[in-house]
């Protein structure tokens, strides 16, 4: 079996581009394998927009990213579990939101960060929290002139 220089040269082009989308894919999704870093809950009347793999900001800094949303069937909230880079303490009576990018942008998870001398420890629970605002039904409350709240 002949190759030619041509094939060969193809073929590791076409291998080099997909090693760099793998990595590419990697960094922009926040995968990490064998992350370090400490987990937190928090419980949220919405998390709208959010997904395992949304960041978590502080300062507008990426720390941290969400591992694990689920349905809480009693409370009927949504449970998540934030993984907060090593290193980075949060307050013990910090906040957490959730925010937007913007008009069309994408959601994330925000700490508003509390002025106690003590921080949140492995497994701990955030309890003040923010769920999502609803865009359209700010819009539709603005559109009915709703003036309650």
């Amino acid at each position: 079996m002949s190759h030619s220089k041509a094939e060969v040269l193809v073929g590791g082009a076409v291998l080099a581009a997909a090693l760099a989308f793998g990595v590419y894919t990697v960094q922009t999704t926040g995968f990490a394998l064998g992350a370090d870093g400490y987990e937190l809950t928090a419980s949220f009347r919405s998390a709208e927009g959010v997904s395992v793999g949304t960041d978590v900001r502080l300062a507008g800094v990426k720390v941290g990213t969400v591992t694990g949303l689920d349905l809480n069937t009693e409370t009927f909230r949504a449970d998540a579990t934030v993984t907060i880079r090593d290193g980075i303490q949060i307050p013990d009576d910090s906040a957490i939101v959730v925010a937007s990018e913007g008009l069309l942008g994408g959601n994330f998870i925000e700490i508003s960060p509390g002025g106690s001398l003590f921080y949140y420890a492995e497994g701990d629970e955030v309890l003040d929290t923010q769920g999502a605002v609803s865009l359209i039904s700010l819009l539709m409350k603005f559109v009915a002139g709703d003036d309650e709240g």
